[in-house]
């Protein structure tokens, strides 16, 4: 699997996260929803990847460095024909490695904490990130679920 940063502009991965943000929009309640569009993941303070494999568009993540050594995954998607095969996982080693290369050594995620955000949770507890208390601009939220990780 490789990385290939801030490309935004293929049509695979424009697609992949537009289907992303009305999934997460559409599935969580007003006032709960920390999706970053394609404009806000173009900030100075993230970076993105879209993660492929033999040509294929597998999902794609992003870093937001939120203090020293300390960052926060951003939407975190695995393209539909690739849920349920183990890429979730290989994906998020990924991301991990190129964390550890921008020196990351803990990592927190945000998530739903519906049903639809299931999935989700699995695979970062799966991951061995652990529950948290709401970390950086977050506020105690019954819709969302907080993870960390020392990596």
């Amino acid at each position: 699997m490789k990385s290939i940063e801030n490309n935004f502009d293929n049509p695979k991965v424009n697609t992949l996260l537009h289907y992303h943000f009305y999934q997460l929009r559409s599935n969580s309640p007003e006032g709960s929803t920390h999706v970053l569009d394609i404009e806000g993941l173009k900030i100075p303070s993230i970076k993105f990847w879209s993660i492929w494999d033999s040509g294929k568009l597998i999902g794609c993540g992003a870093l937001k460095f939120l203090e020293k050594n300390h960052g926060e995954f951003k939407s975190i998607r695995i393209a539909d024909e690739f849920r349920n095969l183990g890429y979730g996982i290989k994906l998020l080693n990924v991301l991990i490695l190129e964390a550890k290369k921008n020196n990351i050594n803990k990592i927190s995620i945000e998530t739903g904490a519906g049903v639809f955000f299931k999935p989700a949770r699995k695979l970062f507890e799966k991951a061995g990130f652990k529950q948290c208390e709401p970390f950086a601009h977050y506020k105690k939220d019954p819709n969302s679920c907080y993870y960390n990780k020392n990596i």
